[in-house]
């Protein structure tokens, strides 16, 4: 499903021809879900404030008239309101967040988030929309089962519930907007489903993300090379194509409120990723370990088990691939001296 020529047609059914909101659909995978949904012939439009979201990232669908798209604040009632009127099924991407940096230095940007959930499910079960699919997060995990980077841990749905650990403020949002969808499935019938992203890459990313810092680094030729912590953290990054391809089943094939994860299973530490994105840039700097920064839990890794069973969904790019088509997407598309201006901003903020 990653190039939208092969997709099955219970999504063609659910998608084609029927109208859907994007909110956030300007960012880095609010953009790329609605190139798949142009692709497969949907009605769509998008609401974005254009906080961090870029017009340019969907503009020749705006252009084109494939997409309506609306600049807006959603924590608007009214706007929230007038956004979801006559949609079939809403993908709620649109949510104050960043990178490692971003959620752990700005906790009270990213409360924001449950006002702004709040409102967009309330005025989906009031226009009665058929379906609301919300970009999770692997954030919803407790923060105790992943402390020990040498444990082989794969991170499970039914791990999430009492007590509760979320991982900050944005985790606790993204729980909360979780179970606000439980609630509304369970009292009025609003069908949903919770998609919980890990780690996700790709062509537009951020900087203030993990793998697109390493990239901007190793492009602007930084010696020493800074990595945040010790390196030995694990993640399992994913590539966005993946990541919009389980969105897209999801909505055809989930109802009932609950969530499923969409992450890989590779193991990849930290520093063995940056290895990775070195070699692809072909440079050799010094590395300089900054454990005084934001390093977030040390073993993070989704078990994907529920999604090969539900949504028959399997990430089909592996890192080294992921990373290739990522990096030559950067070279081409930046200038190193402007990268090298805005970088240290950029790691932290949106």
């Amino acid at each position: 499903m990653n190039d939208w020529d092969d997709v099955p047609d219970d999504v063609v059914q659910a998608i084609a021809s029927r109208p859907v909101l994007v909110t956030g659909g300007a960012s880095f995978i609010g953009s790329h879900l609605v190139d798949a949904l142009v692709a497969l012939s949907a009605r769509v439009r998008v609401v974005d404030d254009l906080s961090s979201g870029r017009l340019a990232n969907i503009r020749r669908h705006v252009d084109s008239g494939a997409v309506e798209f609306v600049r807006a604040d959603l924590m608007d009632a009214a706007v929230a309101a007038e956004a979801v009127d006559g949609m079939h099924t809403v993908f709620h991407l649109a949510a104050n967040h960043g990178g490692r940096g971003y959620v752990d230095l700005h906790q009270a940007a990213c409360a924001t988030n449950l006002l702004l959930d709040g409102v967009v499910f309330r005025a989906c079960n009031l226009a009665d929309v058929e379906k609301v699919v919300y970009a999770s997060s692997g954030c919803v995990y407790p923060n105790n089962l992943q402390t020990d980077p040498t444990e082989r841990l794969f991170l499970t749905e039914g791990q999430v519930g009492p007590p509760y650990d979320a991982d900050n403020m944005y985790g606790w949002a993204k729980l909360m907007g979780e179970l606000s969808l439980r609630a509304l499935h369970d009292d009025y019938g609003l069908k949903s489903v919770s998609c919980r992203y890990f780690t996700v890459y790709g062509p537009r990313g951020h900087e203030n993300h993990a793998v697109m810092a390493m990239i901007a680094r190793a492009f602007i030729r930084q010696d020493p090379f800074e990595v945040w912590g010790s390196g030995r953290q694990v993640r399992n990054w994913t590539f966005v194509n993946d990541i919009v391809a389980g969105t897209l089943l999801a909505a055809a094939r989930i109802d009932d409120a609950r969530a499923v994860n969409l992450g890989t299973r590779e193991r990849i530490r930290v520093i063995d990723a940056v290895r990775q994105v070195l070699g692809h840039i072909g440079h050799r700097p010094r590395i300089r370990l900054r454990r005084d920064m934001p390093t977030g839990p040390m073993n993070r890794v989704a078990d994907p088990s529920l999604a090969e069973q539900v949504l028959d969904w399997t990430p089909r790019v592996r890192l080294a691939d992921g990373l290739r088509r990522t990096i030559d997407w950067y070279v081409r598309t930046h200038r190193r001296g402007e990268v090298a201006a805005r970088l240290p901003q950029a790691l932290t903020k949106r």
